[in-house]
C-alpha cells in the first residue's frame, strides 16, 4: 500500500514549486490622485521624444530622459539619480544614472551636448524625424535667422505669471489654454480649460515684480500678474488643483497629469515678466471688462 504524499509533492511525487506573489505598486482606494510618487511620461514639445517628469527637493519639475545611462558615459556635471519618487542633481555612487532630457533635446541648438552624449542626440534626433514623417508629431516652425519675427499685434504672455492663494506662480501656457488634468471616462486627459465661461474669472493688474515670499522688488519695476484673490476661496482652490468646474466637482475623479504650476521667482523668471498688460479681449459670456485690465 502506498502512503500519500507530503503537501509538497503532488500525486506523481514531483516536487510542488511554490511561485511568489509579486508585489506592485497600489494606490489607496481612498485617494484622490492616480498619479504614483514616480516619473510621469510624457513627450517633449519640442522634439517629441519621450520625457520623465520627477520633481525636485524643492518641489520644482524637471524633465528626465526616460532611461538610465552607465555613469561612466555621462559627465559629472549632467549626472542625476532619483530617490523616493525625487530628483537629486547629482549621482548616488552607483554605476548608473539619470540624464536631463534639455541636455540631449535635438531640437535645442544652444549649447551642444557633451562629446559623450552626441550619439544619443543623433538617436533621439532621428526619432524625432520618424515621429515627424508618421505625422504624430508637429515641430514648430523654426525662426528665419534674415527677417525678424514679426511683433505680435496682440499682448497675450505665453507663460503668464498667475496669483492664487497669496502665492505667485509661473504658468505653462497662456491663461485661456490652461487644461484641466482630470481623467475622463474614456482614461484620456480632460480637454476642458480652467477658465470656464460660467465660473468667475481673474483680473489682469500691474504688481510689484516680486515673489510672494518676502523678497524684494527689482527696482523700479512692475510687471503683468493674472490676480486670482478676488474671487472665491474654492476657486482658487479649484485654479490651483488645475481641474475643470466638472471634475473639481468630482473629487473621485483621478489626476492624469501633474498640475503645470511653477513657483515665480523674479530673478530666474526675469524673462516672462510682462511690464504691460494684456490687450483688452472680450471673453464669451464676460459681463464686462475689469477695472485694472481685461479678462482674457
Amino acid at each position: 500500500m502506498r502512503s500519500t504524499p507530503p503537501a509538497s509533492r503532488h500525486w506523481d511525487g514531483s516536487p510542488v514549486v511554490a511561485h511568489r506573489a509579486r508585489r506592485s505598486l497600489q494606490v489607496t482606494s481612498d485617494g484622490v490622485s492616480r498619479l504614483l510618487r514616480c516619473g510621469q511620461s510624457d513627450r517633449c514639445r519640442e522634439c517629441g521624444n519621450q520625457v520623465e517628469w520627477y520633481h525636485r527637493s524643492n518641489r520644482e519639475p524637471v524633465r528626465l530622459h526616460p532611461h538610465e545611462l552607465p555613469a561612466a558615459r555621462v559627465p559629472v556635471a549632467c549626472r542625476w539619480h532619483v530617490s523616493s519618487g525625487v530628483a537629486h542633481p547629482a549621482g548616488d555612487g552607483s554605476s548608473w544614472c539619470r540624464l536631463p532630457h534639455a541636455v540631449v533635446c535635438p531640437a535645442r541648438d544652444t549649447p551642444p551636448p557633451p562629446f559623450e552624449l552626441a550619439g544619443l542626440r543623433r538617436s533621439l534626433a532621428v526619432r524625432s524625424r520618424r515621429l515627424i514623417d508618421a505625422g504624430v508629431f508637429a515641430s514648430p516652425p523654426p525662426a528665419s535667422p534674415e527677417s525678424p519675427a514679426p511683433r505680435p499685434s496682440v499682448c497675450r504672455p505665453a507663460r503668464p505669471i498667475v496669483q492664487l492663494l497669496y502665492v505667485r506662480y509661473l504658468a505653462a501656457r497662456p491663461v485661456d489654454e490652461i487644461q484641466c488634468v482630470a481623467q475622463t471616462r474614456r482614461r484620456h486627459r480632460c480637454t476642458s480649460p480652467l477658465l470656464a465661461p460660467d465660473a468667475p474669472g481673474g483680473t489682469w493688474t500691474l504688481m510689484p515684480a516680486t515673489a510672494t515670499s518676502g523678497q524684494l522688488a527689482l527696482p523700479a519695476d512692475v510687471m503683468a500678474v493674472y490676480d486670482l484673490g478676488r474671487v472665491p476661496y474654492a476657486e482658487q482652490l479649484r485654479w490651483r488643483a488645475q481641474r475643470c468646474p466638472q471634475h473639481a466637482a468630482s473629487p473621485t475623479a483621478a489626476d492624469l497629469a501633474v498640475a503645470e504650476w511653477e513657483p515665480f521667482d523674479p530673478l530666474r523668471h526675469h524673462e516672462h515678466i510682462h511690464a504691460r498688460l494684456p490687450a483688452p479681449a472680450r471673453r464669451p459670456g464676460s459681463a464686462g471688462r475689469a477695472r485694472q485690465g481685461a479678462r482674457p
